[in-house]
């Protein structure tokens, strides 16, 4: 089993960040430019990034649950 020589990038400082950065690897991937270990870690670091994004949407529900007196409202335009 080959492993990775780099260490894992740092986890991204915001949200959007973390979205730009896994739109850049899914482009990279869809590609099919990288090499099978390249495109390995490119999977990896999307998962995690993903991972990330889904912890920090779970964590404004939450704030915004408190926000609304612990009842989530709809989403969207009001009208």
């Amino acid at each position: 089993m080959v492993k990775s020589s780099a260490a894992s990038p740092p986890a991204p400082a915001t949200y959007e960040q973390a979205l730009a950065e896994l739109d850049r690897l899914v482009q990279a991937m869809e590609s099919g430019q990288l090499p099978l270990d390249q495109l390995l870690d490119s999977y990896r670091r999307g998962a995690e990034l993903l991972q990330f994004c889904r912890g920090r949407l779970e964590a404004v529900e939450q704030q915004v649950q408190v926000l609304e007196d612990g009842q989530l409202k709809p989403w969207g335009p009001q009208g």
